[in-house]
Parts: C-alpha cells; structure tokens; sequence
C-alpha cells in the first residue's frame, strides 16, 4: 500500500495517462504514428526529485512534471501533453491509483473474512453468554457472535465494490469539461486503454460525490473493526477474561507492572477508525467546490487517501492477525454463563407460564420476584421457582431449564453462511 500511494507511483501513472493520450492522438490522426512511438520510447519516469526540483521554479507540480520528461523528448515532445489540462492528468491518474488501492482492501477483507469464518466454525456450539446493555441477557454461541461479523464483512466488500467501480472513470474533457481541446473520442480511446470508462459528464475534474463514496465506504469498513475490536476488549478485561489477544513469548504488557497482558492491537485498530471516519467527513467536504472547480480539495486529497487506504489496510492486516491467533476460554464463557445462578432463564419460564394460561403481566411479575430475589441476594434463581409450588406445578421445570434450547437455531445461520466459504468468493 506505501508504494502505491508514493511520489515514484504517482508519476508512473501520470506518464501512463499521457502516453495514452498521445496513442488516442495518434489514433484519430492529429499526431503521425512515427510521433507517438518516438515518444513512447523515449518518456522515462522522472524522479521526484527531478520534478521537485523543477516546481520550485514552476510552483506546479503537474507543469513540472511535463518539463521533465519533455526535456528528453526532443521535438516531438511537443505532443506531450498535448490539448490537456492538469485535472484531466490529476484525476485519471487518481482513479488508477483508487483501483489497485482499492484491490489491496478488498483483498484485505477477505483475509479477515476467511480468518474469521474458520474461528467461527471452531465455536460454534461454544456456549457464551449474551449481553445487552452491558448486562448478561441470554446464552448464544460464541461462533454466532463471528459468524455475524463475517456477514458485516461481506457487506463492507460489497460496498468496496461498487464505490470502485464508482471511481472507475477517466476525465480527459480539458479545461471545464467541454472537450474544446482534446475530443470525446481521445477521452474514450485513452480511457479504455488504461482500464477506466470516460465519465458521462466531467467538468475540470471529475466530481468528488465519487470520491466522498469510496473515503465513505473505507469509514465503515474502519468502524466495523472497531465494533468487532470493541468486543475483543470488553471480553479481554480481568472480570471476563473470555478471550485474550495472543502474547508472544518475551513481550511485555506493561513496563511497570509485570502481570499485563493488554489488547493493545485491538485498541489500536479502534483508535485508527476514528481518524478514518474524519477522513470520510473530508471526503464529504469536498463535494462542494466553486463552478467547474476550485482546489480546495487537491489538498486534502493528498492527506486523506493515502492515510485513508494506508489505515484500512493496517487495520485489515492487524484484525486477521488478532482473530486468527486468538485466545478463546470457553471454560470461562461456561463460569460467566452461570454467574447469575441461571437468571437468563427468566423469559423462557415467563413464556412458559403464559403457555400455560397465565395472564402475561401476572406471570411476568411472578418471574420477577424470583428473579430480584436471586440478584440481590445472590442465590440460584433455579432453586426459588422450583421451590414455588404455583410455578413448579404449571410447568415443566427442566425443560425450562434446558440451556441447549437457546441454540438449537444456531445452525440457521450457519448454514445462510455457507455462501460465503465460496472460494471464488473468499479466496479458499
């Protein structure tokens, strides 16, 4: 990803635009044949350093970029850059750099989904308990809690998608866009050489509502590694200790206190979805810019998406890493399941007694008492029904009590996620 987004790439892609052009020019007649393959041969890369050395006289970049390379052209380097304008270079470039970028997230989701899918399959039928507001709700299988994640996974891939292809698109219109300069058909030619499809309607640039799509997408994909890392943590602290970050020999948690073992990875990832969801909002702020353009932008853009792209792909990277070595505890998930002295239980005999004939609200506050009792007091919630003649003569306890209930839809799911162990859909 560093090398796609550096200053050695950038000008090899604004060379391919240029020698593409020339090619559509040279197809449609405007430049001899012989022009065109001089050219060809002769256009080397400049260095960065080259075309920095250059701006400083010319205080433009793209400018500087055409002297250098022109330089070594001789006369028929007077085709170089021939009927475009800076954006037509800037933004036809961009969109190449935004493709392979692009590839290198998608194929980053699907390490993540593969690593999370086969951890899933792992567990299951692993009993964990369910929390909702923080606070234990009822059992489900630590497998189901990843096999949704994988199904966010998906749904970021498919968003990555069709924000590239939205960004799939050349702009070689000239100055605002009205092909004065160059033609419609040079634009199609070159385009279609380089892999891009010629934007329907351009003006000085091709318009950021594209661009504040895929920056929009990257934030999602960021945001759904910080609501899978979130969960990581919570489930690492000491009180849980359901899971753990791998912790490789020699490491060390902490300098002052020997016994850390932090989830230093998973607070990093949550940390850098936050920078990249301001990146998105920059994304969104440049959508608006003055007539054919402005370039306010230009200079944001060169911040938010190589850090944007550089970001993801980190995250991406450091969460396959995370979920493919770590630390399950099931034996802990079991202890924490039955902290509450089966509590959870609670809204299966509730509708046990409303099966049973109970009005619901009777019935509810009957199940009430019991369970308050039991929190308050700490003593097993089983054991006060069973002890309640008007609740153990209604119903069948032990099938209430039956903790395997609670899953028997797992497999549900499980199976609406074969799909997506496709190989051709993640790689296997």
């Amino acid at each position: 990803m560093s090398r796609v987004w550096s200053e050695e790439a950038k000008l090899e892609r604004w060379l391919a635009v240029e020698l593409a052009v020339l090619d559509a020019w040279a197809h449609v007649g405007v430049v001899s044949p012989a022009s065109a393959a001089a050219v060809r041969a002769e256009a080397d890369v400049p260095t960065p350093a080259a075309v920095a050395e250059r701006e400083r006289i010319t205080n433009h970049d793209v400018a500087a970029f055409v002297d250098a390379v022109a330089a070594g052209l001789g006369s028929d380097g007077r085709w170089f850059h021939y009927g475009l304008t800076s954006s037509d270079v800037l933004d036809t470039a961009l969109s190449l750099t935004l493709q392979e970028a692009g590839g290198l997230v998608h194929a980053g989701i699907e390490r993540a989904l593969r690593a999370v899918l086969r951890r899933a399959d792992e567990h299951r039928d692993t009993l964990v308990i369910g929390r909702t507001h923080g606070v234990h709700a009822e059992p489900t299988t630590f497998g189901l809690k990843l096999v949704g994640w994988a199904f966010q996974l998906v749904r970021d891939r498919e968003r990555l998608e069709r924000a590239l292809a939205g960004t799939r698109v050349g702009k070689l219109s000239g100055a605002v866009g009205t092909y004065a300069t160059t033609t419609p058909e040079v634009e199609r030619l070159a385009c279609e050489a380089l892999g891009l499809e010629p934007a329907p309607s351009s003006t000085q640039i091709l318009q950021r509502d594209r661009h504040a799509e895929l920056l929009s997408t990257l934030a999602l994909v960021a945001s759904s590694l910080d609501r899978f890392a979130l969960e990581i943590r919570h489930l690492a602290r000491t009180e849980v200790r359901e899971v753990e970050e791998p912790f490789a020999s020699g490491q060390k948690g902490s300098s002052a206190m020997p016994h850390k073992r932090n989830p230093i990875v998973a607070e990093r990832i949550c940390g850098l979805a936050r920078l990249v969801r301001g990146y998105a909002g920059v994304g969104l702020e440049n959508v608006a810019l003055w007539h054919e353009r402005d370039i306010s932008h230009s200079s944001a853009e060169r911040i938010v998406f190589p850090d944007a792209f550089l970001a993801v792909d980190y995250m991406l990277d450091r969460f396959a890493w995370l979920v493919d070595g770590l630390v399950v505890r099931p034996e802990r998930m079991r202890a924490n399941l039955e902290a509450t002295g089966g509590l959870f239980f609670s809204q299966r005999l509730l509708l046990a007694l409303v099966g049973s004939g109970l009005e619901r609200d009777e019935a509810y506050r009957m199940v009430q008492r019991h369970a308050m009792q039991a929190w308050d007091e700490g003593l097993d919630f089983r054991s006060l029904c069973r002890s309640d003649e008007q609740i153990a003569t209604r119903v069948v306890l032990d099938d209430v009590f039956d903790v395997h209930a609670y899953t028997r839809h797992v497999e549900t799911v499980f199976t609406r996620a074969a799909s997506l162990r496709e190989p051709d859909r993640v790689g296997a």
